[in-house]
C-alpha cells in the first residue's frame, strides 16, 4: 500500500490512466520488428519504423543539441546515413523558442532534416545545471543561463514544447539525479519520475504522431530500478530508456543497472540507454540487450583534435603527424579520411576551426559505421566473434581489457580471449 501511494495513485486514478495509456498505445506511430536475435548474448538487430524513416538498430545518435550538431551540416550527416538525431528541449525551448519552431513546421522543418528527430525532455539539466534549478512536484524552477529570469519546466510544460517541436520521439520528463548521489533523494526521484511520467502521457497532444518514451530511475540501488521497471512497464508507452547512468559512477555499478534494466523491459519494445557513447560501451551495452544510444562525446571530443578509430583514438595535434601524409583511419571512408592526410589536418588544427568540422564528420562516421558492423555482425549470427575481434584491436593486450567490460560479457556467456 505504501508504494501506492508513494507513486500518487489510488486505484480509480490508476484504473483512468491504464485506460488512457491502452488509447495512446493503440495510436503508437512507432513499430519495432525485431530482425535477428544472437544465440549467445542478449543483442538483436531490429528496425525501429517512425514516421519519418526506417530506423536500423542498433543505432547511435548523434546529439544536435539546438537544431544543429556542431561543426557539421545538416546535408553532411544525412550524407553520413545518419537516420536519428536529438534535439534538446531545454535548450531549444530558451531560444530561438517553441513557437517560432512551430511556425517553421517543427524542428524537422526549422533545420531542413528529413529523417527522424529524437528530442530530450530538459530533465538532464537538472543535473548540467544543478546550480540555476530547484526540483519540486509541480517541476523543475530553471533560472535562465541567457537572461536570469525564473523559468518552470513542468511535466506538461516539457511536452508541449517537444509537441511544437515536432520531434518522432519525446522523452518524459524525470527527475534526474546524479548517479554518484545516494539516499532518500534517489528514491524520491524514482517516485517523481513514475508520476511524471503519468502527466507527460495525459499531455501529449499528438500521440498519433509523437512517440513518448518512459526514462527509468533509481539510481545504482537495484531495488529502486527495479520498482521503477515494475511500475513503468505497465505504462503501454512506444519506447524505454534507462536513464540516470553515466555519470560519473563506477562501471561495474553501470553495467549491472544496465543489465537489470534490459533484464526486465519488454521485448517488443525499444531499450534505449541515453548518454552512452564510448565504442567499448555500445558494443557491451548492445551485448546486454541495449537498442539506442546518445552522447556529445563523439563531436566534443573532435573539437580538441581527438580522432576516433578501431584502436582507440588518434590525437592530431601531437607533433608525430606534422609530417604523416596517412588518412585518420586507412580503412574508413568517410569524406574526411577520403580527402585528407593526418598531417594536413594537424597544420589545419593551429590555424582554422575546419579541422574540428573534419574530425567532426569522421568521428561521427567511426559511430555510425561501428553499429553498422555491430548489426550486420548479429544478423549474420557472429557477434561473438565479432566482440572478441573487436576488444583484440581496442586493447594492445589480454591484460588492458577493463575488468569491469570482462565481467559485463561474461554475464552474457561472452569469455573473451
Amino acid at each position: 500500500m505504501a508504494a501506492t501511494t508513494e507513486c500518487g495513485a489510488d486505484s480509480n486514478a490508476l484504473g483512468n490512466n491504464m485506460s488512457l495509456k491502452k488509447a495512446l498505445s493503440a495510436a503508437s506511430p512507432l513499430t519495432l520488428r525485431v530482425v535477428a536475435e544472437c544465440p549467445v548474448t542478449k543483442a538483436r538487430a531490429c528496425d525501429l519504423i517512425l514516421p519519418h524513416s526506417d530506423v536500423s538498430t542498433p543505432v547511435f545518435m548523434p546529439v544536435g543539441t539546438q537544431g544543429t550538431l556542431k561543426g557539421i551540416t545538416v546535408d553532411q550527416l544525412d550524407g553520413l546515413g545518419c537516420q536519428i538525431c536529438l534535439g534538446n528541449t531545454y535548450h531549444l525551448g530558451m531560444r530561438p523558442g517553441p513557437e517560432l519552431i512551430e511556425k517553421a513546421n517543427g524542428l524537422h522543418g526549422f533545420m531542413n532534416w528529413k529523417r527522424n528527430l529524437l528530442t530530450d525532455s530538459g530533465g538532464f539539466q537538472m543535473v548540467s545545471l544543478v546550480e540555476l534549478s530547484e526540483v519540486t512536484e509541480e517541476g523543475v524552477k530553471f533560472k535562465s543561463p541567457y537572461d536570469g529570469k525564473e523559468i518552470l519546466l513542468s511535466p506538461e510544460k516539457s511536452i508541449s514544447i517537444q509537441n511544437s517541436l515536432g520531434s518522432d520521439i519525446m522523452m518524459q520528463l524525470d527527475d534526474v539525479v546524479s548517479s554518484t548521489v545516494t539516499g532518500p533523494r534517489v528514491e524520491e526521484a524514482m517516485h517523481r519520475s513514475i508520476r511524471w511520467l503519468d502527466r507527460c502521457i495525459a499531455a501529449n497532444k499528438n500521440p498519433d504522431k509523437q512517440n513518448l518514451f518512459a526514462i527509468i530511475q533509481g539510481g545504482l540501488n537495484a531495488k529502486l530500478r527495479k520498482a521503477c521497471l515494475d511500475e513503468m512497464t505497465k505504462r503501454d508507452v512506444p519506447g524505454f530508456a534507462i536513464g540516470g547512468l553515466s555519470g560519473g559512477e563506477e562501471k561495474d555499478d553501470f553495467w549491472r543497472m544496465v543489465t537489470l534494466s534490459t533484464d526486465h523491459l519488454p521485448r517488443e519494445k525499444p531499450r534505449y540507454l541515453m548518454g552512452v557513447g564510448y565504442a567499448v560501451d555500445l558494443v557491451v551495452c548492445v551485448a546486454l540487450g541495449c537498442d539506442m544510444f546518445d552522447c556529445v562525446f563523439p563531436t566534443r571530443t573532435a573539437r580538441f583534435g581527438s580522432a576516433l578509430v578501431p584502436w582507440g583514438s588518434l590525437q592530431v595535434k601531437q607533433k608525430q603527424y606534422a609530417k604523416d601524409l596517412q588518412p585518420i583511419d586507412p580503412d574508413c571512408q568517410c569524406p574526411t579520411c577520403k580527402r585528407h592526410s593526418r598531417a594536413y589536418l594537424h597544420a589545419l588544427f593551429k590555424s582554422d576551426t575546419a579541422a574540428m568540422h573534419h574530425i567532426t564528420i569522421h568521428n561521427i562516421a567511426y559511430q555510425l559505421s561501428l553499429m553498422h558492423s555491430v548489426r550486420q555482425s548479429i544478423i549474420e549470427g557472429r557477434f561473438p566473434e565479432f566482440i572478441q575481434t573487436f576488444m583484440k584491436r581496442m586493447f594492445p593486450s589480454r591484460e588492458q581489457y577493463p575488468s569491469w567490460a570482462v565481467d559485463a560479457l561474461a554475464s552474457v556467456n561472452v569469455t573473451l580471449e
